[in-house]
């Protein structure tokens, strides 16, 4: 599958630990697990929790390029985002991050700490070359699987069956799962998959429920997806 996938395909952005925090309610407890990032990207949250002594693996078909074919590809959308976050400005909450501008720096300096970390990373294992829905891990490898800005994000590229197939797949892998935001991307509506998701992954024993976080970008793009094997 990720042989057929094409850099110029994608939109690197990534985010930093802070923001993962505060996006998944993480906490002291959920940090000293082992964490697997699903969909990582350019973040820096595996550079940054590694510098914490802290276990995590990210995974992403991204990684299957260098650091300077992703960083080459970083430069030529950047002004693209930009473009498109300065178009949509309303769509967005500039209270922390006050302009586009600005959101681009924070974005563009967690890429390049994850640009730095990458090739050390990669020789350790902590960036895997993986897919969603079908990952290389062993079951319950880890204590926690995270997914951010991909599922329900793209839920009119990707379909209702990829998206329980997904979270079925990361709860073989974890006990337990979360998923943020439940908004789709840039339109702020609910993704149209959520409840019947909700409703599917309920009638297979599973414990769901959405929670608020501390984290708001893109209007009412501040609850999480929390799926807990009971």
């Amino acid at each position: 599958m990720t042989s057929q996938f094409k850099l110029e395909n994608i939109v690197p952005w990534g985010r930093s630990f802070a923001e993962y925090q505060a996006m998944f309610g993480l906490t002291a407890e959920d940090l000293s697990g082992t964490i697997l990032d699903c969909g990582g990207g350019p973040s820096s949250f595996n550079a940054e929790m590694t510098q914490r002594n802290h276990q995590v693996i990210s995974c992403d078909p991204i990684y299957q390029f260098s650091a300077s074919e992703i960083e080459s590809r970083i430069q030529a959308t950047y002004p693209v985002i930009l473009q498109g976050l300065r178009d949509r400005a309303d769509r967005f909450v500039w209270q922390d991050i006050k302009t586009p501008e600005q959101l681009g720096e924070v974005r563009l300096a967690a890429m390049q700490q994850f640009l730095a970390d990458f090739p050390t990373g990669k020789q350790q294992s902590r960036y895997q070359v993986a897919q969603l829905p079908q990952l290389p891990f062993k079951d319950a490898q880890f204590s926690l699987a995270l997914c951010s800005h991909l599922l329900f994000t793209y839920s009119e590229q990707l379909s209702l069956d990829f998206h329980r197939d997904a979270i079925l797949e990361m709860l073989r892998l974890a006990p337990e799962v979360r998923v943020f935001p439940l908004v789709e991307n840039f339109s702020g509506e609910t993704s149209p998959y959520l409840q019947p998701l909700m409703q599917q992954l309920s009638a297979r024993g599973y414990q769901v429920k959405i929670e608020q976080v501390d984290y708001e970008f893109q209007r009412e793009g501040n609850q999480m997806l929390r799926i807990c094997a009971v």
